[in-house]
């Protein structure tokens, strides 16, 4: 299964995450960042789910996001 998303969907549904979870983004990644050490994107996603009552959507996007500024940092 692809991983990848339009930059504009992926932002869209970030957006959408507070109002549908009444959690903040940066709630779920911190709780992405002090849950296990799983490393495929697939794995990561089915712990978050198994955790929270999030959609597939919506925590693949969680994840998603978590790489992205995981890749951000070790960059700069």
């Amino acid at each position: 299964m692809s991983v990848e998303f339009s930059e504009i969907t992926h932002r869209n549904m970030l957006a959408r995450i507070p109002e549908t979870t009444g959690r903040e983004v940066s709630d779920w990644l911190r709780a992405v960042e002090e849950g296990p050490s799983l490393v495929r994107f697939e794995e990561k996603v089915s712990w978050l789910r198994g955790e929270h009552p999030l959609s597939y959507g919506q925590a693949k996007a969680i994840i998603h996001e978590f790489d992205l500024r995981r890749a951000a940092r070790k960059r700069g």
